[in-house]
């Protein structure tokens, strides 16, 4: 039985289509789309990964120490990097074109349904996790009873066209509704590009801090390895590994990109460019980070730039970091949300074809997740606990538990013993990890 008979039997969509369908422009109906450009799908990828994590980086490095955390960097990128070649490679047996096909050819309507639910949870919650960054950098927050200012009421004071509620209505109006509209993900490639390169910005300022600092002799001997003292010391090391889970996952837009692309063979070249720069500037988010504030490194690196850097024009600085920082997330917003209604629409309507033909059911779900992300962004004070279950569970399971599942299954036998055996270890350490990480975070919740 064909992979297209298979689909029609269990009540999957046929994707099968799916690069038909995507060669409609979204803005001139009928113009025929000529495949993504190999930068293109470089910079989309590389915006799928780089997100909100990357202010995590510094206090991973302070955890673990310089030395661990370089090599749990980099060992994550390779890791990454073997579960998206096993995904790319299971989907040409069965003619898969998305995530939840190759899990449906090896396990049917219930592994498509399961992976779909999984793509759901997490980006509900990536998208409301940078909506409320967004209002947070943008407009204050107030943490602990203590209160930070925003961009805005930094340079204006608290007024009623500062507030949080005005702000995202602004953004939502102007600038979230237009980039949500595109039906293509490569569509997105110059606001992703536009995001990558303010992450640079970032680095860049840091690096430029950490060197003055240097020079100056005002910075400490960092930790090479961690300060391991005691059992709940050594168990509380694991809680990093859901940041850098959330940190590399990317593998919702691995299919929409190689489809766009139009080149199978280039999409593993696409893979290994993006991780390989993520991989770049997350050690140098996390190293210099780490240098720059040493013991005072918060869990989220960007408070530590509401302070005087004891720089010239530290106020300056600061502003830019926010500023780029605010801009960086608001440009990854559409790269994390594509999916999530892509997914949507899959568990909504599975019988049917993809919705980009279809405006009014485009429309119907764009508008309803968005009013749900918001509602969560307004009425949730801060989810970073619950991001961090989030990326323990839901995170690694389409990292590597799934793709990993998929290689063991081999419905094709297509798999080496290499592959398996990667596979079974890949299984065994995020499983591992994983729940001494969500023992480490229930302990330190309860201990709070």
């Amino acid at each position: 039985m064909s992979f297209e008979e298979k689909s029609e039997k269990d009540g999957t969509r046929n994707d099968c289509r799916a690069p038909l369908l995507s060669r409609l422009d979204d803005n001139t109906p009928g113009e025929k789309f000529k495949g993504a450009s190999f930068s293109g799908s470089v910079f989309n990828l590389s915006c799928s990964i780089v997100g909100a994590g990357i202010m995590s980086l510094p206090s991973t490095f302070k955890l673990l120490g310089i030395v661990p955390g370089t090599l749990l960097v980099i060992v994550a990128a390779f890791l990454t990097e073997a579960s998206a070649e096993m995904l790319l490679r299971f989907s040409k047996p069965g003619s898969s074109f998305s995530y939840g096909d190759v899990m449906g050819d090896a396990f049917g309507t219930s592994g498509r349904v399961l992976l779909q639910i999984c793509i759901v949870i997490n980006n509900i919650g990536a998208v409301i996790i940078y909506l409320i960054i967004t209002e947070d950098v943008i407009s204050g927050s107030t943490s602990s009873g203590i209160h930070h200012a925003g961009i805005l009421e930094g340079w204006f004071g608290e007024l009623w066209w500062t507030g949080r509620a005005f702000v995202l209505l602004v953004l939502t109006t102007f600038v979230f509704i237009p980039l949500i509209c595109f039906k293509r993900i490569d569509s997105l490639r110059f606001t992703s590009a536009i995001s990558f390169v303010l992450a640079i910005v970032f680095i860049v300022v840091l690096i430029g801090v950490t060197i003055y600092k240097l020079i100056e002799g005002s910075i400490k001997t960092p930790t090479w390895f961690p300060n391991v003292d005691s059992t709940t010391s050594f168990l509380n090391l694991f809680t990093a590994v859901p940041v850098l889970v959330c940190a590399y996952l990317c593998h919702f837009n691995v299919h929409t990109i190689e489809n766009e692309l139009g080149d199978s063979p280039r999409m593993q070249g696409v893979v290994r460019t993006s991780l390989a720069l993520c991989a770049i500037v997350y050690l140098m988010t996390g190293l210099f980070g780490f240098l720059l504030f040493g013991d005072s490194t918060l869990s989220d690196v960007l408070s530590n730039f509401d302070t005087n850097l004891a720089v010239p024009y530290s106020s300056l600085i600061n502003s830019i970091v926010h500023i780029s920082y605010a801009l960086h997330i608001v440009l990854i917003f559409p790269i994390i949300f594509h999916p999530l209604r892509l997914n949507l629409d899959g568990l909504l309507f599975p019988t049917e074809s993809p919705f980009v033909p279809h405006n009014i059911r485009f429309a119907f779900i764009s508008l309803g997740l968005l009013a749900l992300c918001l509602f969560g962004a307004i009425y949730i004070p801060s989810i970073w606990i619950a991001f961090e279950f989030t990326g323990a569970t839901v995170g690694v399971m389409l990292l590597f538990i799934f793709p990993a599942a998929i290689t063991l299954r081999d419905c094709h036998s297509i798999a080496t013993r290499k592959d398996k055996l990667l596979s079974i270890i890949m299984i065994i350490v995020a499983l591992f990890a994983n729940v001494v990480a969500m023992y480490s975070n229930a302990y330190s919740l309860l201990y709070n």
